[in-house]
C-alpha cells in the first residue's frame, strides 16, 4: 500500500519560503513521477508541479512558474517543493500524489491514484 507523507507546511509572510517535503512509501520511487496538487478553501483542487522519475523532467502551473521549484532524491524516496515569493493567492493545502501507472508524466488529477494527508500553507499578506 502506498503512502504519502507530506511535511514542511506553516504561516509565513508575503514574500517569503517554504519547502514541502513529501516521503513515499509502498511503492518502488524510481519508477514514478510524482506530482504536487493544492486546494484552496471554496476551490477546486489544482495542479502545481511534478517531476519525471529520475528527475529530469518538471512541469509547472503557470501560477508557480519561476517561483516552485520541484525537485527528488530517489535514494530517501522524498519530492520537495521549494517555494519562493510567496503570495497570498498561495495560501492552501498542498498535496503530494503519485500517478497509478509507473512511468507516466502527466498533469491531471484522475492521473494519480495515490495521496499525501496534505499539509497547510498559509500565506499572510
Amino acid at each position: 500500500q502506498v503512502q504519502l507523507v507530506e511535511s514542511g507546511g506553516g504561516l509565513v509572510q508575503a514574500g517569503g519560503s517554504l519547502r514541502l517535503s513529501c516521503v513515499a512509501s509502498g511503492l518502488t520511487f524510481s519508477r514514478y513521477a510524482m506530482g504536487w496538487f493544492r486546494q484552496a478553501p471554496g476551490k477546486e483542487r489544482e495542479f502545481v508541479s511534478t517531476v519525471s522519475w529520475s528527475g529530469s523532467r518538471t512541469t509547472y502551473a503557470d501560477s508557480v512558474k519561476g517561483r516552485f521549484t520541484i525537485s527528488r532524491d530517489n535514494a530517501k524516496n522524498t519530492v520537495y517543493l521549494q517555494m519562493n515569493s510567496l503570495k497570498p493567492e498561495d495560501t492552501a493545502v498542498y498535496y503530494c500524489a503519485a500517478p497509478t501507472y509507473a512511468y507516466k508524466l502527466g498533469t491531471a488529477a484522475e492521473e494519480f491514484g495515490s495521496w499525501g494527508q496534505g499539509t497547510q500553507v498559509t500565506v499572510s499578506s
